[in-house]
Order: C-alpha cells, then sequence, then structure tokens
C-alpha cells in the first residue's frame, strides 16, 4: 500500500461540505427536501422521474420491453431529474421517494408510488406479467439474480467507479479493494452466462434487464473508461450476453431516455411520445433547461 497520509477518524464526526469529489455539492447527512417544487405529470399512466445513469435506464428499457411486447398500458412519461442540480430534493420528488433517489416512478392508474429500481421492475414485471416467469422455481432463480444485483452494484457504482473515476484523489487502497470485488463479480457472471443463456435461465427477464446497465456497459466499454484495466475481454460470456443485450432494439431505446452525457445521439432528456425517439435531444429538452 503506497498512502502515506493515514487518516485518524475523530472522536465525532462532523460533516464537511466541501469534501466529497464531483458530487460533494448533493451529498448530505440528512434526509428531507430542500425545496418546495412540485412533479411535472405527463398524459400517460406511467410517470418515471429519472436521469440516464444504469439505476435510470433499467426502468425506461422495462418500459419500452414493455411496450414492445404489446402492452400499450405501459406508455410512459420519463421526465427528467438533474441530479446534479438537486431535482431529487424537491418536495414533489421527495413524496414519491422519500429516499431522494433515482428512479421513481408513479402509476397514476391506482396512485401507486414506487421507488428503488429493483422493486419498480417487479411492480411492473407482476403488473403487466411480463419478463418474470409464473412457475415457482424459475421465478425464485430470476429473483436470486435481480436480488444479486441490486446487493452487488453498488461495489461497483459508489465504490469501484467512485474512487476509480470520481473521487477527488486516487488511493491504492480503496481502488484495489473494490476492484477485487468487482473482478469476482464478473467472475460470478462469466460463470453464469457459460451455462445459461440469461440470468436464471434461458428466458430474457427483470434479471437482465437489471443487470445490463451496470455490469453490460461496463465490459462493453461504456462505463468509467476501465475496460482495459479491468480486462473485460477476458470475460467471453459476460461479453456475449451483453453484446445480445445491447442488440435488442427496446433496450437501444430505452438506454438513452433521461440520459444527458455523451453523443447527442445518444440523449434523449425526456420522453413523452415513441416519436421522440426520431428527434434531436435539443428539440426535447425541458423547457427550464432552455432559459
Amino acid at each position: 500500500m503506497s498512502d502515506t497520509n493515514q487518516y485518524q477518524p475523530p472522536s465525532v464526526w462532523t460533516w464537511d461540505a466541501e469534501n466529497g469529489g464531483e458530487w460533494a455539492s448533493i451529498n448530505r447527512p440528512v434526509a428531507g427536501p430542500t425545496h418546495e417544487a412540485p412533479l411535472p405529470r405527463g398524459k400517460h399512466p406511467l410517470q418515471i422521474y429519472s436521469i440516464g445513469t444504469p439505476n435510470g435506464q433499467k426502468v425506461t428499457i422495462m418500459a419500452e420491453e414493455l411496450l414492445a411486447a404489446g402492452e400499450n398500458g405501459a406508455e410512459y412519461d420519463a421526465h427528467l431529474i438533474r441530479i446534479g442540480e438537486g431535482d431529487q430534493f424537491s418536495s414533489g420528488f421527495v413524496d414519491i421517494n422519500p429516499n431522494s433517489k433515482i428512479p421513481a416512478l408513479l402509476d397514476t392508474e391506482n396512485g401507486s408510488r414506487v421507488f428503488e429500481s429493483g422493486a419498480i421492475l417487479l411492480y411492473l414485471a407482476e403488473k403487466f406479467g411480463r419478463f418474470l416467469p409464473k412457475e415457482a422455481a424459475a421465478r425464485t432463480e430470476v429473483m436470486n439474480w435481480l436480488f444479486w444485483l441490486q446487493g452487488s452494484a453498488p461495489y461497483l457504482g459508489g465504490g469501484f467507479g467512485h474512487f476509480y473515476a470520481y473521487a477527488p484523489e486516487k488511493f491504492e487502497y480503496p481502488i484495489n479493494r473494490f476492484t477485487m470485488e468487482v473482478k469476482r463479480q464478473l467472475d460470478v457472471l462469466d460463470r453464469e452466462f457459460a451455462e445459461h443463456r440469461y440470468l436464471g435461465g434461458d428466458e430474457y427477464s427483470i434479471a437482465d434487464i437489471a443487470t445490463w446497465p451496470w455490469y453490460g456497459n461496463l465490459v462493453l466499454g461504456e462505463a468509467y473508461d476501465a475496460g482495459e484495466f479491468l480486462q473485460v475481454e477476458s470475460y467471453k460470456n459476460l461479453r456475449r450476453w451483453a453484446k445480445e443485450i445491447f442488440e435488442r432494439p427496446a433496450v437501444q431505446r430505452g438506454r438513452i431516455v433521461n440520459r444527458t452525457r455523451g453523443e447527442l445521439s445518444e440523449q434523449l432528456h425526456e420522453r413523452h411520445d415513441a416519436s421522440d425517439f426520431n428527434l434531436r435531444t435539443q428539440d426535447k429538452l425541458t423547457p427550464e433547461s432552455t432559459a
């Protein structure tokens, strides 16, 4: 270990609002709203409030998959929540998700609020009877992998991704610690895909929809610029799966919804109609963002 400056924790922790790197301005040790602001409401049954991070991509991909499967009741409005500007701390957003994290879903048909990406996927799968096996053993296997993802992804994003790509300083210990864990996770997936086409068996499911935005993007070189560092080319079975999922038309659409980074052609800041995918992102900016 090469770190020479040893941090000595104080007897009582106090918040340093300036310490935290790129996301320091929105991280805080208390919950609740910081300002009063209602959420916009569109015309469709499902209202999604999100941004196109991996967790956000899960839900918009799911919505697009449902529409592709013929579920017209899954029509949705996707409203952009600018987490860098603190939109997730508005009173309207906190009413839907008291944890102030994207994504959040409002089902206007029954007034249900749904928060946490895995819960949203399960809610939609059960509502429409799609992408979740009905047979008990197959359903259990899919749920195994859905919960595996929900527990594992924080080590990739908040752990590896933060210390490797976003932290204001790079330190050997946390990078090594989380790199080891992420590579172990990649090996878990690679071994699974040596035996099965999809997570949970031979049918595409919410486990794949949940996992692809994190680990699919990673092994396809779309996350943290860490492909060479992690030697992602060595995970052949995982990459086969990642490429197959990427080629699905619904994934191609869902992955760009609420996205604000990367090529303009891969950004659709808001989605309120299927025709929006035919328009340039600058034509779909919300009024506030063009002011």
